[in-house]
């Protein structure tokens, strides 16, 4: 497989989309993150999304396959929920077999970023280093392709007030479960200077070595204070520290009221971004609490908001 990079995950899936030049629907994860279906209306390529397992937390399969059985689509894109590594292979090749028209991208911008191309079977594996990432360098993101895929970048003018915008539109609409109208603008930053691979994959490296270490000291205080019925399974916890709790809302407002802070991802985007809904997405976003794990966190805060659940269970 061959090797790119660019500024942003989703400027490298921005040129996959406009350099198909392919009409079809994608199909997409109902709780993949809000810039993904962002990124493909700005390059006009339509999509549906598909609700999650309830036994896996990622999209379900099932639904997913008997969709591309009945009707065309020019994709489908599979993501890793909170970083968990499986990969569905018997999904992807079967997909090959009854649609092989159709691309599979391998969305991993949650897990631990790989320097080396894995067999996955997908056409595109997908990796990001931006904000919020396991090797978080506030940018970047690269991906490998197969050989014989045509890649070729577009330009396309930048003004950082227009991405701050657009996040501010779509958590809004998220906020309030409201239709997210999409008005283009320069949001999406495609294509200036880049480090090279030697030196990128080198900060990868060295972040994720930090981060690796952070996460296990700060998980092991997770894990041995909160009850195990609320932590999501061991694969799930390496990005943050995700448990499920039934007063979602009492909890958070309990952390924030402590001087702490906490995440909420990732919500079902069906009804939101396209028609349709998500239930088991929707159910998974009304429980789930994300604790921090990285730099932005210490082990003291660490044990009071254990202490600030715990209160509040």
């Amino acid at each position: 497989m061959k090797r790119i990079q660019a500024p942003r995950a989703s400027a490298i899936l921005y040129n996959l989309l406009v350099g198909r030049a392919d009409s079809r629907p994608w199909l997409l994860p109902a709780n993949i993150c809000p810039i993904v279906p962002i990124t493909f209306l700005k390059a006009r390529v339509p999509f549906e999304f598909v609700d999650i397992s309830a036994a896996t937390l990622h999209m379900d399969l099932d639904q997913a396959a008997d969709l591309v059985r009945r009707r065309k689509f020019g994709g489908v894109l599979y993501a890793h929920t909170y970083g968990d590594l499986s990969t569905p292979l018997d999904f992807f090749s079967a997909i090959k077999v009854h649609a092989p028209g159709t691309l599979i991208v391998d969305d991993r911008c949650l897990c631990i970023p790989d320097p080396e191309p894995i067999h996955a079977d997908a056409d595109v594996i997908l990796y990001s280093t931006g904000y919020a990432k396991l090797a978080e360098l506030n940018f970047g993101g690269y991906a490998f392709l197969r050989d014989d895929f045509e890649y070729h970048s577009a330009r396309l003018p930048f003004n950082p007030e227009h991405h701050e915008e657009i996040e501010k539109l779509y958590k809004q609409a998220i906020q309030n479960r409201e239709r997210f109208i999409y008005h283009d603008s320069d949001w999406l930053q495609i294509d200036p200077p880049f480090p090279a691979w030697y030196d990128y994959s080198s900060q990868i490296r060295i972040r994720l070595s930090e981060a690796l270490k952070r996460r296990e000291a700060l998980n092991h205080i997770y894990e041995s204070n909160l009850p195990k019925e609320m932590q999501l399974p061991k694969n799930y916890q390496t990005w943050r520290f995700n448990i499920r709790v039934k007063n979602k809302t009492q909890v958070l407002n309990a952390i924030f009221k402590a001087g702490l802070f906490a995440s909420s991802h990732y919500a079902s985007l069906a009804g939101i971004m396209a028609d349709g809904s998500a239930p088991r997405a929707e159910s998974l976003f009304d429980e789930i609490v994300n604790l921090f794990n990285d730099e932005h966190f210490d082990e003291e805060q660490a044990r009071k908001i254990c202490d600030v659940i715990l209160r509040n269970l």
